[in-house]
Parts: C-alpha cells; sequence; structure tokens
C-alpha cells in the first residue's frame, strides 16, 4: 500500500474516533461541572460506593454487588445477542420469501414487536409466556429482549441484502453457485458489511434496554444500583456510577463499529 494510502488510512481511524472520545469528554466535564456545583448543597459520599464495587484484599480483587450485576448485565446482552441475530435473520429471511405464509407470519411479527413498548413485552412474557414454559426471570427477559431487538435487527437485514447490487447474485449463479451458496458466499457477507453501522446502533439499544429487566427481578446492573441506593441513601453517587458504567459499554461498542465502517469504506 503507499505511504500516501497508509497516511489516509490513519487520518480516517482517527477521524472516527475522536467524536466518541469528544462526547465522553463533555459528558466527563458535565458530571464534574455538576458535581461542583452540588458540592455546597450535597456532601459527596464516594467513599462509601467503591465498597459495592469491590475491594482489594492481600493483593486480590473481590467484586462487589455492582460488578457482580455488571457480570449480570453482559451475559444478559450477549445471550440476547446471539438470539435477535437469529431471530432477526429468520425474520428477514422469511420477509425475502416467496412464501405468502412465511411473508404474511414476518410481517405480523414485526407488527407487534416494533408497534408495542419493550416493558410490556417483558411483563407478558414473564407473567403469561414464562410460567407455561417453565422458565426464570433471566430467561424470559432474555427471551423478550432478543425477540424485540431480532424485529429491528431483521429490517437491518433485509435492506442490506436488498442494497446488494442484483449483478453480485447473476455472477455468483452464473460460476454454477447453488442459490444457497450464492447468498452464504457472495450475498449475506456483503449485507452484514453494509448493515454493520445499524447493527452497532442496535447493540447499543440492547445494552441501554437491559435496564428495564430490574422490573422483572433480574439482578441486572440497574436492580442492584438501586437496592444499594435504598439501603445507604446514595442516590447521586449511585446513579452516576451505573450512568457512567452504561457510557463506557455503549461507547466500546460504537468505537470500534465506526472504526469497521472507515476501514470498510477507505
Amino acid at each position: 500500500m503507499p505511504d500516501s494510502c497508509v497516511v489516509f488510512a490513519r487520518k480516517a481511524r482517527l477521524r472516527a474516533l475522536w467524536r466518541p472520545l469528544l462526547l465522553l469528554a463533555v459528558m466527563a466535564a458535565l458530571v464534574w461541572w455538576f458535581v461542583d456545583a452540588a458540592s455546597e448543597q450535597y456532601r459527596w459520599q464516594w467513599y462509601r460506593v467503591w465498597r459495592y464495587v469491590g475491594v482489594w484484599e492481600d493483593g486480590s480483587f473481590t467484586p462487589g454487588v455492582l460488578t457482580q450485576a455488571l457480570g449480570v448485565t453482559l451475559e444478559l446482552t450477549l445471550v440476547s445477542l446471539a438470539l435477535a441475530l437469529l431471530w432477526g435473520a429468520a425474520l428477514a429471511a422469511m420477509r425475502l420469501s416467496a412464501s405468502p405464509a412465511a411473508r404474511t407470519f414476518s410481517g405480523m411479527a414485526l407488527g407487534v414487536l416494533r408497534n408495542t413498548p419493550l416493558l410490556m413485552q417483558l411483563f407478558m412474557v414473564y407473567f403469561v409466556a414464562a410460567p407455561a414454559l417453565g422458565m426464570g426471570p433471566f430467561a424470559a427477559a432474555v427471551l423478550s429482549l432478543g425477540l424485540f431487538e431480532g424485529a429491528y435487527i431483521a429490517e437491518i437485514f433485509r435492506a442490506g441484502v436488498m442494497g446488494v447490487p442484483r449483478g453480485q447474485w447473476e455472477a455468483a449463479l452464473s460460476l454454477g453457485m447453488p442459490v444457497g451458496m450464492a447468498a452464504r458466499l457472495v450475498v449475506i457477507p456483503q449485507a452484514v458489511r453494509q448493515g454493520l453501522p445499524a447493527l452497532a446502533g442496535q447493540l447499543v439499544s440492547l445494552i441501554k434496554d437491559t435496564s428495564l429487566v430490574s422490573a422483572i427481578a433480574v439482578a441486572d446492573l440497574t436492580m442492584r444500583t438501586r437496592v444499594v441506593i435504598t439501603d445507604t441513601f446514595l442516590s447521586f453517587e449511585l446513579w452516576l456510577l451505573a450512568a457512567a458504567v452504561y457510557l463506557v459499554l455503549t461507547s466500546l461498542v460504537s468505537i470500534p463499529a465506526r472504526l469497521l465502517e472507515r476501514k470498510e469504506h477507505s
């Protein structure tokens, strides 16, 4: 690769990084201003918060309840994302299918899932479907999040497939590939690359939506934060800490996605 291309690629990666980093800097400045402005009327007690994050003893780290809850949030996000990708791919395939029954079913499923609140779907799954299926709160939360987010991912996949030029299909079929192989090796990789920014945005939405599962007694970060606040009355400190954790998690998703997007277009 010529030196000019290398320099251009590095500049593109830097441009992809500066906006999220600037957002983090602005948010940190606003939080610092809020803490400083409120210090005259509110006595901050951050020293009481950190033991709920974890403690160092004899050179080893013992996670606190908030760190354990963060692990639950991450596990919930990953499992729900896997289900959402599978469900979204199935719905997208049915939407693109030649079968009227498949298109009708997928259209009805998308209409119901996309046009009703996620919190209502959580309650319906937890109080109606979960007892019949023998699921606990965590499984009910995974099912609800997977179905809800998968409905949006389905439209991302469908738009990506429809955005691939028809000539790609024709070229693959002219080489003797079956339709399934052409879709798997030629069309779907291009569709995924085109839909990568939207998929990253949907993952950010999934991370934030996990905070709703506290309504059905899943011990995620939001629920544990509320419980600790009830015990300590440290509302400002703990909610600011939880918000910072969610901001870091979403930034860890959006920054690599922007770098990959820049790489694809460079």
